[in-house]
């Protein structure tokens, strides 16, 4: 997933290996004990202190059913309050699906309807699906680690810091801390580049501290991913399609984008174009994130994964995942928020590609949302204490739908009514998805701006170490500018102030209306180089121009 889907909606709390290998539906297995009192809440007890919860409102399976039942009433109300063209939401309970609908549109210019059986880009829920094949290949293979440093694999591979090129496992890119900053990658995929020439470019990112800072990176969770399947000899494709997807009977689920694009029933991509305005714009390859965001599958081949996860790694009885690893894969590895200057805020976690945290009941929450702000938001929740699960896949920009659907949902579980007007809450936290980018929106050129150079004083190349050439042309006096395999990246280059111009960047992290500005260097009677700002990130303080935007004049 790209930049705009940074792990939102990050649940609370901590989750321990205990949870998952004393049984990860220990508190249901056993018979539940009840604690209570006049002045308190009853508590259910699991099968050690770590698992035990504030009861339900009701039995487990009348509260499920009544969510349940709820369901399509407000899966209706969410779209049709804020706009979002169509959504597919599956439930799984007690290793059945018990709930498996589509709702709304797949395409708001054809009005086909979405159904059951309609593929969605999942975005970031690609995370933890990739988690898994991962750990399935480590039950296969006993000379595979989560601890591997992913140069065993990849010996050519590194990043900006010798020590860290050296030490970083899988297990580091899995969890985000390997000090790959936030986005990092981002803008080389953004302008066309593949996965190959984005690896080969991360030495080039300034890394934060090394396994203390949690940074989340589609490209940091895609080059462990690459490792793995390095050391099998095959593709990313190939493993997951291998490892997971044809075991779990995964038929309509695919890392590929041509294979989604050749689904006769599938979701297309709609941005926000204004207040409960979606329009199909645009097309989203995530191939070179794979990984971390490329996956394409239905609601009803994410509920069978589900299943898997929630049977502790078992399908139809028998160990498909070494539960050892699944119990790993689903602790808590990095801290992702908080607020350390209030004891009363709970902090939140991440896993091996997904959140680990706990409702506010004190049961485990596994879960992940995914988002392209091109248009695609989705969320998978499970709550292995009550063998329970719940996707929601959409295809409009992030609005905070999935998880309004899903905490609505949990919350009917728990409580048996909402505990908070989430409809009205998450669409307010998302609305900045869909803003534009760049250093000049919303601004005007200055009133007493200077006039620019002759168009032949900027025409020529330039380079930078990270985004390779950037190729500046003139036609008829109006300047363009070229970036990216082919120089397939290209933009208008409009006069702003003296040597400064305007261009409006594209793409997943750049959605309509953004600006920023080139800042052309002069040197007498010389253009020596240009800074993009839009693409020039991480730059070092004390120093101008710096940063991964900065290009020098080559010719």
């Amino acid at each position: 997933m790209s930049s705009t889907s940074k792990g939102i909606a990050h649940v609370i709390a901590v989750s321990t290996v205990a949870v998952l290998t004393l049984g990860i539906t220990a508190c249901t297995a056993v018979a539940a004990e009840e604690l209570s009192s006049s002045s308190g809440p009853a508590v259910a007890l699991g099968a050690d202190p770590s698992q035990d919860a504030v009861e339900l409102y009701t039995d487990r399976d009348t509260a499920v059913a009544a969510a349940v039942e709820a369901l399509p009433d407000f899966i209706e109300k969410a779209l049709e309050q804020t706009g979002v063209p169509g959504a597919a939401v599956a439930v799984v309970s007690n290793g059945e699906v018990v709930f498996e609908e589509g709702y709304g549109v797949r395409d708001v210019t054809t009005g086909e309807p979405v159904d059951a059986g309609t593929v969605f880009q999942i975005a970031s829920l690609s995370k933890p699906l990739s988690s898994s094949v991962v750990a399935k290949a480590i039950t296969e293979d006993a000379d595979l680690s989560w601890e591997d440093p992913v140069i065993e694999y990849l010996p050519d591979f590194a990043l900006n810091d010798p020590y860290v090129t050296e030490h970083a496992k899988i297990s580091d890119f899995f969890s985000h801390r390997t000090g790959i900053p936030t986005g990092g990658g981002d803008e080389l995929e953004d302008i066309g580049f593949d996965a190959d020439y984005i690896m080969a470019h991360m030495d080039q990112i300034p890394l934060a501290s090394f396994r203390d800072t949690y940074q989340y990176s589609n490209f940091g969770l895609t080059v462990g991913a690459e490792a793995v399947a390095a050391s099998r000899g095959q593709t990313w494709p190939e493993t997951a399609q291998e490892l997971l997807f044809e075991p779990l009977g995964m038929t309509s689920t695919t890392t590929l984008h041509d294979e989604y694009l050749a689904a006769d029933d599938r979701a297309a991509m709609h941005a926000k174009t204004g207040e409960g305005v979606y329009e199909q714009l645009f097309d989203r390859d995530a191939d070179a994130e794979a990984p971390a965001g490329g996956v394409a599958s239905t609601a009803g081949d994410i509920a069978k994964w589900m299943n898997m996860v929630l049977a502790n790694g078992e399908v139809d009885g028998a160990e498909f995942i070494d539960p050892l690893v699944l119990a790993k894969t689903y602790s808590a590895h990095s801290i992702t928020g908080g607020d350390a200057t209030n004891l009363m805020s709970h902090t939140s976690h991440y896993g091996f590609g997904t959140n680990v945290g706990a409702t506010v009941t004190g049961r485990v929450n596994i879960n992940h949302s995914g988002a392209f702000g091109w248009g695609a938001a989705t969320n998978a929740t499970m709550i292995p204490s009550l063998n329970l699960g719940i996707v929601v896949l959409t295809n409009g920009a992030p609005s905070g739908v999935p998880e309004a659907i899903v905490a609505q949902f949990i919350d009917v579980v728990q409580f048996g009514e909402a505990t908070r007007p989430w409809l009205d809450l998450f669409p307010v936290l998302f609305a900045h998805y869909s803003e534009p980018a760049g250093d000049l929106v919303g601004e005007e050129p200055p009133a007493d701006a200077a006039g620019a150079g002759a168009a032949a004083d900027y025409v020529g190349t330039y380079t930078s170490p990270y985004f390779g050439s950037f190729v500046v042309t003139a036609q008829n006096g109006i300047l363009a500018g070229a970036l990216g395999p082919d120089g397939g990246y290209t933009f208008g280059l409009n006069p702003w102030d003296g040597d400064t111009m305007s261009f409006v960047p594209t793409g997943e992290n750049a959605l309509p209306g953004s600006l920023s500005s080139a800042v052309f260097v002069r040197e007498g009677d010389q253009i020596t180089g240009v800074t993009l700002t839009y693409f020039n990130k991480f730059p070092a303080e004390g120093q101008e121009p710096n940063g991964l935007g900065v290009f020098t004049r080559a010719g």
